[in-house]
């Protein structure tokens, strides 16, 4: 039987990753937490054999979260569960040293499969991360990054928009006038060849971790 605490800050999936485990023979959720903080107690209480967490929790992110387990229990193997399939997000997590990385929206067989190589100390990628990585790798879509570049000020504002904040709240943080955040807005909208601000704002949140 695998052991494995998962670590995810939205009770719904927690729920229904629970329940579709019940009656697993092989796999059991000894424990879920919804921050990184409650993940590491988890972990000291329960050593289990894998750890599923998410990137993108409150308190502290997957990625802190991995390392200190890493550092401390280094024979629990972490799996990373996120909705960020961005190589930067994916390579922060493999140097924190999780064992795999799996997508939010591959399904629950994607995450049996991962589970088991991960328990066993193998790698497992996700079928789509891992093509990212490739394309990554071999640059055949840098044409299309090369599109979307944003400035190092721009990425500041991304960054900020992410954590939901408002055009003159952004311009409060950085010194600059609500005219030039709107300005550097409709650039970045023109740039990522996006629709509208509330575009901006989903593309912020579900890429953040390309502006770090």
């Amino acid at each position: 039987m695998i052991k494995v605490v998962f670590a995810e800050d939205h009770q719904a999936l927690i729920d229904g990753v629970e329940s579709f485990f019940e009656y697993n023979k092989n796999i059991e959720i000894i424990g879920t937490a919804a921050n990184g903080k409650e993940l590491l107690d988890l972990v000291e209480k329960l050593k289990p054999d894998v750890v599923i967490t998410d990137i993108r929790m409150p308190i502290m992110d997957g990625i802190t979260a991995t390392a200190k387990i890493k550092s401390k229990y280094p024979n629990i193997n972490v799996l990373a569960f996120s909705m960020f399939d961005q190589p930067k997000a994916v390579n922060q997590m493999l140097a924190a040293g999780a064992h795999g990385y799996i997508l939010k929206n591959s399904g629950l067989k994607i995450m049996i499969e991962a589970i088991k190589a991960v328990a066993k100390g193998k790698k497992y990628f996700d079928p789509n991360v891992l093509l990212n990585l490739e394309k990554d790798k071999s640059g055949r879509n840098k044409k299309r990054q090369k599109k979307g570049v944003l400035s190092r000020r721009e990425k500041e504002i991304m960054l900020l928009i992410a954590e939901g904040k408002k055009s003159i709240e952004i311009s409060e943080t950085l010194f600059i006038t609500k005219y030039t955040v709107d300005t550097h807005r409709k650039n970045m909208i023109r740039k990522l060849g996006l629709a509208s601000n509330t575009d901006l704002m989903k593309i912020a949140v579900e890429r953040k971790y390309e502006f770090e």
